[in-house]
């Protein structure tokens, strides 16, 4: 049934020879249903501490002055369609069935809201009833849907074991096909928690999962490609160093999801992830891709400046030839004070000895160019307009134009910021994908 006349994602579906896959759908949980749920999972005490937790003003709470003082940062505000009829299609499966050829939307990825602001939580209790109750009620109520919806199950990875049993569980249970995970966990520095009567009032790190982390999730890697599913990650970066701002929210938010994903995806190149598992494939949702565009140039640069083999013939401080670099100096360096001085400073840094360390720490069976490339994929949803986006689309300035270092993936957002950014359902991905490739445009 159509419930908007002259749709301009449902025109441009209309001109299209292959299906429209909405890969990052989000609707809204109805908060009644889920404590349903919730109770079912964790019992009454569960619930209670999450509607305490959710009823918590925070920041609103704060006169300005207490917020500078505590230095905490603006949330989120406003971000959920305003429209009647996209805020319902946001909240009812059925109408939103109902509608995707409306957005032009063949078949949907749906993902939790909800669980976005309870993935990462510290408490192990909340954060895992959390994402089973969202899971138990995603997979419950559009299964009626399937052949055109599916829903991302949540999967908190605070540890490797709990991600593994949710995952499974997702999978195998519930018979779920797609996995959403944080890509980072903030965790306290060990130094500074040791001691402290409470761990979150440290400084914390940002673990980003698959280099230098406590744990090792080489177990949860193998179990997604056991259950062939792709990892799809959802996080964003507000609250990072240089997204912190007190009082002005889009300071905090540009940019904040891409730089979350461009975190991500180095650990796993540089902690050899890629290398390993060379069959599984990460999703990142929510910035785009000219992070991604931007991180592979990049890894091809410091690798072909800092591989084992440029770093030895380039950069070793033995390769010097000291008499001759005692001799440029006598003849070069001016005043015999100054000649003496620099010479010696500069040898001395030579005499303590250093482990070669080229940046690169395992072997990523990275042969040439193109094996670089090949193992960076990364898959890309956007909130609003990816400017970024056009790479993709522009042979001549796609990343050495192999056309498989970033590859965006439609996302309709229906559940939050659509109404906030003014772009309407209807409207869609399609419609505001189409502008970025018109060749008039």
């Amino acid at each position: 049934m159509a419930y908007v006349k002259d749709s301009k994602s449902a025109a441009v579906r209309a001109r299209l020879d292959h299906p429209v896959i909405d890969g990052d759908g989000h609707w809204l949980e109805p908060v009644p249903i889920f404590l349903d749920y919730l109770k079912q999972v964790g019992g009454p005490s569960v619930v209670e501490r999450f509607v305490k937790k959710a009823k918590d003003a925070g920041w609103y709470d704060m006169t300005p002055a207490e917020r500078l003082d505590k230095r905490l940062r603006r949330p989120t505000w406003w971000g959920e369609p305003a429209n009647t009829l996209d805020r319902a299609t946001a909240m009812i499966p059925r109408l939103l069935y109902e509608r995707l050829d409306d957005f032009g939307i063949d078949f949907a990825l749906i993902y939790t809201s909800l669980g976005l602001f309870y993935i990462g939580h510290p408490d192990d209790e909340l954060r895992r009833a959390m994402a089973r109750a969202v899971n138990l009620m995603n997979a419950e109520m559009f299964r009626p849907y399937a052949h055109r919806m599916t829903p991302a199950a949540v999967v908190p990875v605070y540890t490797p074991r709990e991600a593994i049993e949710e995952a499974t569980y997702a999978v195998r249970e519930l018979g779920m096909k797609v996995i959403m995970i944080a890509n980072h966990v903030q965790r306290p520095v060990p130094v500074y928690a040791r001691g402290a009567a409470d761990a979150s009032h440290v400084r914390h790190y940002v673990d980003s999962l698959a280099l230098e982390s406590p744990y090792d999730y080489d177990p949860f890697w193998a179990t997604c490609v056991e259950l062939k599913v792709a990892v799809t990650a959802h996080s964003g970066s507000m609250g990072w160093h240089g997204r912190e701002s007190v009082h002005n929210f889009t300071y905090n938010h540009i940019g904040h999801f891409a730089a979350a994903s461009h975190a991500f995806a180095r650990a796993l190149t540089l902690g050899g992830v890629t290398h390993r598992f060379p069959t599984l494939k990460f999703g990142m949702l929510e910035g785009g891709v000219g992070w991604a565009c931007n991180l592979l140039t990049d890894l091809i640069g410091h690798w072909e400046k800092r591989n084992g083999r440029a770093m030895e013939a380039d950069v070793r401080p033995t390769n010097l030839d000291r008499p001759m670099l005692r001799e440029l100096f006598a003849r070069f360096g001016g005043a015999a004070g100054l000649q003496q001085h620099l010479a010696e400073q500069l040898l001395r840094r030579f005499d303590r000895p250093r482990r070669p360390h080229s940046g690169w720490q395992c072997s990523l069976g990275f042969d040439g160019r193109a094996k670089r490339v090949d193992r960076f994929c990364a898959a890309s949803g956007g909130e609003v307009d990816e400017r970024g986006d056009l790479a993709l689309h522009d042979g001549e300035r796609r990343p050495h134009r192999t056309g498989r270092a970033a590859r965006g993936q439609p996302a309709e957002q229906l559940g939050h910021l659509v109404g906030a950014f003014g772009v309407s359902p209807a409207r869609g991905a399609d419609a505001d994908r189409d502008e970025l490739v018109e060749p008039s445009l």
